[in-house]
C-alpha cells in the first residue's frame, strides 16, 4: 500500500461496509465490474470501502487496479510480488478492512453485486454473516456444464464429510460481521480455493450464524476461468480429507 493511501484511509471516519476485492487475472472485465459495484454500493446509501488486493497478476490486472485506485477516494490497494492464494488473499484483505460488516466478492459478478444489499439486510436482521447460494442456470456451453456438474459435486462431498447445514460453501461471495469473523479468520490454514469451505466450517463451530441468500449465478461467456479442473479438483479432495482430519484430531485433544 502506498504512503499516500495508507494516510487517506486513516484520515476518513471507518466505513460500515468493507468490501475485499481479491484480484487474479482480472483485466478483461474488471472496469465495468468495479464500475458497476461503485453504482450498487452508492445507490445503497452505506458508507463502504474498496479493498483491492492484486495477486500477482500476469496481466494488466495490476494497472487497472492502479487507475482504479487513483478515481476512488474510498479505494485502496495492496499488490503481491508473489502469487498467495485465493485464500490467504481475502484473509489479508478482511484483517485490512476497517467496516463493522467485512466481505468479498468474486469480481467478475457471474453472482452480481446487485444482491450485495440483501446481505447486508440479512446481517442487520441478527446474523453474524450471509453468503449467497447460487442458483445456477447450465446454459449451452461445455465448460459451463463441467463447472456445473463440478460444484454440485463439490456440494455433495462436503455434506457427505462434514455434515454442515449449508448448501453452498465455496460460494464466492461471503459477509460477516467483522469482530465476529476475525477470531475465526485466526484458525483458517488454507491459503488457496479451500479456504471457502474452511471458513464456513470454522465459522459453523465457533457458534456464528450464517443466512445463506439465493441469488442467479450467470456465467460470463467472455472470461476465461483460472481453475484447472483436474488440479484444482484433486487438490480439494485432499484438502478436505486433511480438514476433516484436523477437526477429528481437535475434537480428540479437548477431550
Amino acid at each position: 500500500m502506498s504512503d499516500r493511501t495508507a494516510q487517506r484511509a486513516a484520515a476518513s471516519p471507518s466505513p460500515e461496509l468493507s468490501v475485499v476485492i481479491a484480484c487474479y487475472q482480472e483485466e478483461s472485465h474488471l472496469r465495468e465490474s468495479v464500475r458497476e459495484l461503485v453504482a450498487t454500493l452508492d445507490e445503497s446509501g452505506v458508507s463502504y470501502e474498496l479493498v483491492f488486493l492484486d495477486d500477482c497478476s500476469r496481466d494488466n490486472t495490476a494497472a487497472i487496479v492502479r487507475e482504479l485506485v487513483a478515481g476512488l477516494p474510498q479505494a485502496r490497494a495492496v499488490y503481491h510480488a508473489q502469487n498467495v492464494g485465493r485464500g490467504g488473499t481475502v484473509s489479508e484483505g478482511f484483517r485490512l478492512a476497517r467496516g463493522r460488516i467485512v466481505g468479498f466478492l468474486d469480481i467478475d459478478l457471474e453472482v452480481h453485486c446487485r444482491h450485495i444489499p440483501r446481505m447486508l439486510a440479512a446481517i442487520n436482521a441478527g446474523a453474524d454473516g450471509a453468503t449467497a447460494y447460487r442458483e445456477y442456470s447450465v446454459g449451452v456451453s461445455w465448460n459451463g456444464f463441467v463447472r456445473h456438474v463440478l460444484s454440485q459435486g463439490y456440494r455433495w462431498v462436503v455434506g457427505l464429510f462434514l455434515r454442515l447445514p449449508y448448501r453452498d460453501t465455496e460460494t464466492g461471495y461471503k459477509f460477516f460481521v467483522r469482530e465476529r469473523v476475525l477470531p475465526v479468520l485466526d484458525q483458517t490454514r488454507d491459503r488457496g480455493w479451500f479456504w471457502d469451505t474452511e471458513i464456513m466450517v470454522l465459522a459453523h463451530n465457533a457458534g456464528l450464524r450464517i443466512t445463506e441468500v439465493p441469488c442467479p449465478f450467470v456465467r460470463r461467456g467472455d472470461k476465461q476461468s483460472t481453475v484447472r479442473v483436474f488440479h484444482d479438483t484433486w487438490r480439494y479432495m485432499v484438502a478436505l480429507r486433511a480438514f476433516r482430519k484436523r477437526l477429528r484430531d481437535e475434537r480428540r485433544s479437548s477431550k
